[in-house]
């Protein structure tokens, strides 16, 4: 590159950093990378506030360099440019820590940070393809890097940023806990989205990760296949489908062109798949899929909306909660065709069912009865089934159900259903970030 455009982007960069937010503390394990002399890595979906956090974890450094390559500038950025990057970098400063931001843009990055962090360099990356970087990193940085995968808000972060106490038990605050709730529902957690409160800043985001970071990257020829099956799983999502069903449905040759462009999609966090568990493998890797999106505000600003959706938001929410807390997540049907939304932990299976309303003797009597069948399959003797308000514990032959509500769930600090740190571990955590 010319070294004048990268001395100049050198320089904006850096002066914009210096007066950037710093955002809101996330409710990530975050301490362990000022802890280490690790590569820190940090990935997720655009938009997430990934360079904010690392930002603020740049700060408790005396010094840093920073330069993010989702610039225009630095289109024609390759991987012989780096080293004049460094020597742009050291005339600024001398500085010990060195941030790229989605470094996943310059094809065999991977060798020069490993150059770096060798060199003695503290090294903060980001990056939004989960794939790209996961064979990257486990190719030529085995053991020399800590990931953190960061999400949209969670709902506790929510209340941070509208600046309620959460451990507040009065009545007026939880009334403000609730309606906080309601919003973060249908809102979701993008933090540029909450501030803007502009449904186009979601388009935005949602264009930006189709068009660049999937149908360019991968090169994708069949657009408008790819676009319609986007749009068609977050219509649809949280309901089970498959790779066939999917093909004919959306005319495309073969469901191996479905599944290739699924794997893409959870490539770029746009939305995830949760198998059907089986203690088969093979079972398990026939079954149909659940789908699910990164965040009910995108999924909401990209698709057709109804009434009807509020249950489908609420067992996204929780699934989303699910994988923040670093979980991997299945259904299970028990051999009567009995559903459980979500099973975790499959060493020792833990049952979770998401109900809006069960207020209904009807909806009540279902969702408890697939809990209870799916409990004595897996020999489990309790369950637990998450409300949008209602709080119940009910005893039954198979064992105890938990009705609690889902933002209550949200909040706990330590529980037997997802294994969350405990309030003190929490409380060490943000002090030493």
């Amino acid at each position: 590159m010319n070294s004048s455009l990268l001395q100049q982007v050198i320089a904006d960069q850096q002066a914009l950093i210096v007066k950037k937010d710093r955002g809101i503390i996330r409710s990530t394990n975050t301490s362990m990378h000022l802890k280490s002399g690790l590569i820190s890595v940090i990935t997720g979906v655009r938009r997430a506030g990934k360079s904010t956090l690392t930002l603020q974890l740049a700060d408790h450094y005396p010094s840093f360099h920073y330069i993010s390559f989702d610039d225009e500038r630095l289109m024609n950025f390759s991987v012989s440019d780096f080293n004049s990057m460094l020597i742009e970098m050291k005339k600024t400063r001398d500085a010990g820590t060195i941030i790229m931001d989605e470094i996943q843009q310059v094809e065999g990055w991977e060798r020069f940070v490993r150059r770096i962090y060798e060199e003695g360099y503290k090294v903060i990356i980001t990056g939004s393809n989960a794939k790209l970087l996961s064979s990257e990193l486990a190719t030529h940085l085995t053991g020399r890097y800590l990931k953190t995968e960061l999400f949209p808000f969670s709902f506790a972060e929510y209340l941070t940023f509208k600046g309620i106490d959460a451990g507040d038990k009065s009545s007026d605050n939880e009334a403000g806990i609730l309606k906080a709730f309601d919003e973060y529902v249908v809102n979701g957690g993008f933090p540029e989205y909450l501030k803007e409160n502009e449904p186009e800043v979601l388009r935005r985001v949602y264009d930006d990760i189709i068009y660049r970071d999937l149908i360019v990257r991968f090169g994708i020829r069949n657009v408008s296949g790819f676009k319609n099956l986007t749009h068609y799983l977050f219509t649809n999502f949280t309901c089970e489908t498959g790779y066939l069903p999917l093909a004919k449905l959306l005319g495309f040759h073969s469901p191996t062109s479905v599944k290739e462009y699924l794997n893409m999609l959870s490539e770029g966090y746009l939305v995830f798949e949760a198998g059907k568990f089986d203690f088969s493998l093979k079972r398990q890797y026939a079954s149909n899929r659940k789908v699910y999106a990164v965040d009910n505000g995108l999924r909401n600003a990209v698709s057709f909306r109804t009434s009807s959706d509020i249950g489908r938001l609420l067992e996204n929410m929780v699934f989303l909660e699910l994988k923040r807390r670093a979980t991997d997540v299945w259904y299970f049907k028990s051999r009567n065709n009995l559903e459980t939304d979500f099973l975790i932990n499959p060493g020792n299976p833990i049952l979770i069912q998401v109900c809006y309303n069960m207020s209904d003797p009807l909806t009540r009597s279902r969702e408890i009865n697939a809990l209870k069948a799916c409990m004595k399959e897996l020999k489990r003797d309790t369950g637990l089934i998450l409300t949008n308000n209602e709080m119940e514990e009910v005893k039954t032959p198979e064992g105890t159900i938990t009705i609690m509500p889902v933002w209550k769930w949200a909040l706990e600090p330590v529980d037997q259903w997802t294994g969350r740190p405990a309030d003190k571990e929490l409380d060490e955590e943000r002090t030493s970030f």
